[in-house]
This record gives structure tokens, C-alpha cells and sequence, in this order.
């Protein structure tokens, strides 16, 4: 199944307004399903909506498809026609050093990605 389809899942949950989706490098299976999402108003993301969105994709697509990591985004970074660029996502969610951001509608976006991202690999971490 590809990263659009598992994308398209996410989407689906009523809670979700936008999500990009990528492959992400990981040292045990070789590549993990991770997702960048934006919810619907003022809604937090917690811990239990995780699972809740993991299961709804579940239900959805199967269980292979259910995404290892879900990372909360205000906004995700797009280009100024509004592109989503998940190649500046890959880097951010494998702590590659970024790119030229210039590009980017709101360049701000990526800085606090950076930091929702270094918050949950500290919780992954304890």
C-alpha cells in the first residue's frame, strides 16, 4: 500500500483536517509509516487520538498500514501554490539537517515542527 492511500485513511477520521504522509528510515524494519497531522479547529492532539486514528486506518486499509508515528501539526510546510513538501517532513522526522526553506509560504512552520518532533522522540526516549 503506498504512503497516498494510508494518507487518504488518516484524512477519513473525522477529527483530521490535512495530513502528509512519508516513509520514514528506521533501524529495525527498515522503513516506518509516519504522519504529519493537522486537526480539524481548535482540537488537541493527545495520545489517545493516536490510537484512535492508528485504529481508524486499521479498520480502513488493515493493520500493516497503521502509521507508527503521528506527529501534530498547526500547519504543514507548503510552497506558495501550496504544494506540501514532504521531503523538508522526511528530513525533519529523521533529524537530517533541512534545506532551503526560502520557498516556503510560512518558513516559521518548520521550526515548529522541528520542535513537536524533538518533544516526541524525548518521550520515546523516557
Amino acid at each position: 500500500m503506498s504512503t497516498a492511500e494510508i494518507e487518504s485513511a488518516v484524512v477519513s477520521h473525522p477529527l483530521v483536517a490535512e495530513c502528509a504522509t512519508i516513509g520514514q528510515s528506521e533501524e529495525d524494519t527498515g522503513q516506518s509509516v509516519c504522519c504529519f497531522v493537522t486537526l480539524e479547529g481548535d482540537i488537541e492532539g493527545t495520545d489517545e487520538l493516536v490510537a484512535e486514528i492508528r485504529e481508524h486506518v486499521a479498520k480502513k486499509i488493515g493493520k500493516l498500514a497503521r502509521p507508527k508515528r503521528i506527529i501534530w501539526a498547526d500547519d504543514l510546510p507548503k510552497t506558495r501554490s501550496g504544494k506540501i513538501m514532504r521531503r523538508l517532513l522526511r528530513d525533519i522526522a529523521e533529524g537530517r539537517e533541512l534545506g532551503d526553506v526560502t520557498t516556503l509560504r510560512d518558513p516559521t512552520v518548520m521550526q515548529q515542527l522541528g520542535e513537536r518532533v524533538a518533544a516526541r522522540r524525548d518521550d520515546a526516549d523516557a
